[in-house]
């Protein structure tokens, strides 16, 4: 009997799914698109039914059908997903609202700010590990009980787009602990589990999901789960993680010391270690496995304003091609984009600056810059943002080595070589280079015993490496010390501004 392994993975703009042979190889893969809504300025929804489990079962069953495996030869099934997330659902798992999703999504920030002055900055930081940002659980459901009061009775329980999944796959209400580690302040990072030492304001802990390790078995899918999406009734689910951490996994960054950068729809990294961290700027979660923990960071928009540029600056390039034609155009642009700079916060900022006020900019244009070294600028403004989270890290207390890259960026050379430049620092390229469902795929062989966490190295080697060019050192170190003071100067500003909007 042959052996598969089934992932499917939950993203900004599109879902896509693998289905892995024992060995890595790659039998089918699928994926669907669909939409981020913006209802408002500051808001990021998504449509749980629709493009959650509607994408789940429209790719499990295109997987399975040009997989050439029975599904009863699928030995498991993991699902991963955006987030963190919040989505009230009722008693039977049905959505109540629209999902509100992770950092991205600004609404809750009066939330953030009362409780951080009521309960203390400090002490909510020293009982849950993180500070509370955009990214916290918490406050978003508190922002629920004070203006959806309807549906904050109604919910039965606060889920995320993978305890939704996982759900809907078995009938369990389940998390794990890497995702549920951003509910602050509702989880304690030295307990590893819910909390209401620091408030019992925000919800009961029962309408929270039940907390479990990412590789353990949530259940099996159940009839009806079977018949919507072609799997075999039966077949194991494991509890899944959200998308970023099942990426890293994807390329190999699994144990302490290794590290992840994902370009997509934002730039997102994950330093696995063997300590938590305690440094405010960045983000802490217990690691997929038990005893193993991560340091996180992740801006708010990079991919999404590349999106932007093509739909709002190139509409009069074709379609699907509009991107390629941009890159082209900027890597014939000089290195530092003939001293245009960028910054990236079109949707405020996340880590290090933790600003929902941010804006973003062009600084230094004249009639002499086009559109090719405006698209550069903007390049080079995300990977400069990604050098103030690496030099974070340093501060942080990490050691950076050689990383793993992964993501929809990966197409862009320009984007790569500016980031190794800017940074200074090596990035490793993978065989496979599918993301996070190939990761899932991975995590649910784990789950099943039909694999050890070394033989990632095996599924998925090394092929290509980006090296810094030391030339370019020398403009990019001036410019990053004006990208730095563009913010510091401007932030009140920009402050001032949001009072407009």
């Amino acid at each position: 009997m042959a052996k598969a392994y089934l992932g499917i993975d939950i993203g900004t703009y599109e879902t896509k799914g693998a289905l892995v042979a024992a060995d890595g190889e790659v039998l089918a893969s699928a994926k669907r698109a669909h939409r981020m809504l913006v209802p408002r300025p500051g808001w990021a929804e998504h449509r749980a039914e629709e493009d959650w489990w509607q994408d789940f079962v429209t790719v499990s069953r295109d997987l399975i059908a040009t997989g050439g495996v029975a599904p009863k030869d699928i030995r498991a099934v993991a699902a991963s997903g955006i987030g963190p997330c919040v989505l009230p659902v009722d008693r039977s798992g049905a959505p109540l609202m629209n999902a509100i999703l992770y950092g991205v999504d600004t609404r809750a920030m009066r939330e953030i700010r009362e409780l951080t002055d009521g309960l203390g900055g400090a002490r909510i930081f020293e009982t849950c590990g993180n500070a509370l940002t955009s990214q916290s659980v918490g406050p978003k459901i508190l922002w629920l009980k004070r203006n959806r009061p309807d549906v904050f009775d109604a919910a039965h329980k606060f889920l995320n787009s993978t305890s939704f999944l996982v759900h809907r796959l078995t009938g369990r209400f389940v998390v794990d602990h890497y995702t549920a580690a951003n509910a602050s302040p509702l989880y304690s990072a030295d307990r590893l589990e819910w909390t209401d030492a620091l408030t019992a304001e925000i919800a009961p802990l029962d309408r929270l999901p039940e907390l479990a390790w990412t590789t353990e078995i949530a259940g099996g899918v159940t009839a009806e789960a079977a018949g919507a999406t072609g799997l075999a009734a039966g077949t194991p689910v494991i509890v899944g993680t959200i998308d970023a951490a099942a990426e890293a996994v994807s390329v190999g960054v699994i144990e302490p010391g290794q590290m992840m950068l994902m370009y997509g729809s934002t730039i997102f990294t994950i330093l696995v270690a063997s300590s938590r961290l305690r440094d405010a700027r960045l983000w802490w979660a217990p690691w997929l496995f038990a005893g193993q923990h991560a340091w996180l960071a992740g801006l708010a928009t990079s991919g999404a304003c590349t999106r932007w540029f093509v739909d709002q600056l190139a509409r009069d390039l074709a379609g699907g091609e509009a991107l390629d034609r941009l890159m082209r155009d900027a890597a014939a642009s000089p290195t530092g984009a003939r001293g245009l700079l960028f910054l990236p916060y079109f949707s405020g900022e996340r880590t290090p600056i933790h600003d929902p006020h941010a804006k973003g900019l062009w600084f230094g244009l004249t009639l002499a810059h086009d559109r090719a070294d405006m698209f550069r600028a903007l390049i080079e403004g995300i990977a400069h943002a990604t050098r103030h989270i690496f030099d974070t890290y340093s501060e942080a207390g990490a050691a950076l080595g050689a990383i793993r890259a992964v993501g929809g960026g990966l197409r862009n050379p320009v984007w790569m070589q500016s980031t190794a430049d800017i940074c200074g620092g090596s990035q490793e390229m993978t065989k496979q280079r599918l993301g996070a469902c190939y990761g899932d795929a991975f995590l649910a062989a784990l789950g099943v015993g039909d694999a050890r966490k070394a033989d990632i190295r095996r599924w998925n080697p090394v092929t290509e490496r980006v090296a810094p060019n030391a030339a370019n050192a020398p403009r990019y170190a001036r410019q990053h010390e004006i990208f730095l003071a563009l913010y510091q100067r401007n932030r009140d500003l920009m402050a001032r501004l949001g009072e407009d909007m």
